[in-house]
């Protein structure tokens, strides 16, 4: 792509050649040498050998057509690597989870990944490849233009080459009055792009909750909350807009100015006499050549402050995963052993509060342990901390070995057919078709066995007990050796429930259980409880008389 883009920069110069040759056999009325500069090339002692239009032409579009083809094939090869390794950071460690916790300003990360890091290559690449051709334009033209200039005597001082002085200091009060005028750009951008993100992210939360807005009449409200935030896209893009206008007026004038500047600096020598009318144009051709080469600044600075902004954006959300993965949990977690055991465990709130103190706890294989205790009081963070995505606390947890299965209240609902929603987390190839329409069937969902291979928004279509049912059956085809339960039955009413736990105990009979559960029901289908008071653990036991 660089040699490409030098090439370009080469049929520039091809084209300035031909255009003095052009003119000189117009002027000249030299019908041969006109024909030969339109269709092959030009040799006379005062032109020297000049490349028709047509084969400079020819080279041009090749190129031209080539560099972009290779261009879009890299920022796709480039987005490839850069999406999926900022997905990989994103989901290893649970850094994904952890950062929703602390909310240490990698606000969106969906636009991050999607939308910011296609606007840095697409943007970033052609900023780059401008740069690279400028630099080979400066460097050809500049010496091209310096032998055009006839020496220049000011005050007794001579200066050779001054019409590459007139366009060095042109092009440097441009490029210094264009940074007074639109600096404010960056940060405007980076603000809009933040505000975008904020705006799109409440219309996908609203299409999530439809029901919940549906049921609270909150259309008014929402629409409120739209409006808010919309507007804060029109403030802002007023600013862009005010900011965009100054800068334009700047660099409209800059530009324009720059196709007549040389032609009124060149044509006294015209007039007398000193230089033919090909070679006025061909000054005043590659005097336009060096500066726009050093006008990239100028003419580039709008689309310079968007990318500037995406790449703070990016950059933040890449600080922001490494202060996350670098930051150790208090919580230090060991794998491996027969039992779970959790040893002097402190847990805490993101701001800091204590939430359970004290608690050592060891479940022994084959065991079935029911945690209760009102709402708020950590037992839902309990279960995190023993799955090890809660970072605030102290203390030791030894995850036992084997195979590990979190049900949590709302069972998650992947993209996909109904048999991918059920494998879950394992790849759906795991299972055949029979054995997901015969886990489905025993949880009493036999009105989706037909429909395995269908790709639906399951967690719009399927209700609250139905998820719940959903999540049993990836239970009984996973079948772990651990299974850890947040309130997994609350959307079944008691004799579902009850089913439920049946099912467990005959179709896992080896597996161990641990789960949340507020009705006292389920506790003839577990061994131990623990009921959490005022931050603190308190076991009993449960006689053999309740054991199923």
């Amino acid at each position: 792509m660089i040699g490409l883009n030098v090439l370009l920069v080469g049929t520039t110069l091809l084209f300035t050649y031909w255009q003095g040759a052009f003119y000189n056999a117009l002027e000249a009325k030299n019908w041969k040498g006109f024909l030969g500069s339109l269709l092959w090339w030009t040799n006379t002692p005062k032109d020297g050998f000049a490349l028709g239009f047509a084969p400079t032409l020819a080279i041009f579009v090749v190129a031209t057509a080539l560099e972009l083809y290779l261009r879009q094939g890299l920022q796709m090869r480039w987005r490839r690597w850069m999406t999926e390794t900022l997905v990989h950071d994103w989901l290893s460690e649970r850094t994904y989870f952890r950062m929703t916790l602390i909310g240490n300003g990698a606000d969106n990360p969906d636009q991050r990944i999607a939308e910011d890091a296609r606007l840095f290559l697409e943007n970033g690449l052609i900023l780059v490849l401008g740069v690279i051709r400028s630099f080979a334009s400066l460097f050809a033209f500049v010496l091209l233009l310096w032998h055009l200039s006839a020496p220049l005597t000011v005050l007794g001082r001579t200066i050779p080459g001054y019409l590459v002085w007139i366009a060095v200091l042109y092009a440097i009060c441009g490029s210094w009055l264009t940074h007074l005028v639109g600096r404010r750009l960056t940060p405007l951008h980076y603000v809009q792009q933040r505000t975008e993100a904020d705006f799109r992210f409440s219309l996908m939360r609203l299409l999530e909750n439809v029901e919940g807005v549906a049921f609270h009449a909150g259309e008014t409200e929402q629409e409120r909350e739209l409006s808010h935030r919309f507007g804060a896209i029109v403030t802002n893009w007023l600013g862009i807009m005010t900011a965009t206008l100054q800068l334009t007026f700047l660099t409209s004038i800059y530009a324009q100015w720059m196709l007549v500047f040389p032609l009124a600096v060149v044509a006294p020598a015209y007039f007398a006499g000193k230089m033919a009318l090909g070679g006025i144009f061909e000054t005043s051709n590659a005097f336009v050549q060096v500066q726009t080469a050093l006008s990239w600044f100028v003419q580039s600075y709008a689309d310079l402050t968007s990318w500037l902004a995406t790449v703070e954006r990016l950059a933040g959300f890449r600080d922001s995963i490494t202060q996350i993965r670098s930051e150790h949990a208090g919580i230090t977690i060991v794998a491996g052993g027969n039992h779970l055991q959790i040893s002097a465990l402190d847990l805490m709130l993101p701001d800091g509060g204590s939430l359970l103190r004290g608690v050592d706890l060891v479940v022994p294989r084959g065991d079935r342990l029911l945690i209760q205790g009102s709402s708020g009081s950590g037992k839902s963070t309990l279960l995190r901390a023993i799955a090890g995505i809660w970072p605030f606390g102290t203390g030791a947890i030894r995850q036992p070995s084997g195979t590990r299965l979190f049900m949590p209240q709302h069972p998650y609902m992947p993209l996909g057919s109904l048999k991918r929603v059920a494998c879950y987390p394992l790849d759906a190839s795991a299972f055949s078709d029979i054995e997901v329409a015969a886990a489905l069937q025993t949880v009493g969902l036999d009105h989706l066995c037909t429909e395995l291979a269908k790709t639906d928004t399951w967690e719009r279509r399927l209700s609250g007990g139905e998820q719940q049912r959903l999540a049993l059956a990836r239970a009984l085809l996973i079948r772990p050796d651990w299974l850890f339960m947040d309130e997994a039955t609350s959307g079944l009413d008691p004799t579902a429930e009850s089913q439920f736990y049946s099912l467990l105990r005959e179709r896992l009979p080896e597996a161990t259980i641990v789960s949340i559960a507020h009705r006292d029901d389920v506790r003839d289908f577990h061994t131990r409880v623990v009921h959490i008071d005022q931050s603190v653990l308190r076991e009993s036991k449960i006689s053999s008389s309740h054991l199923g």
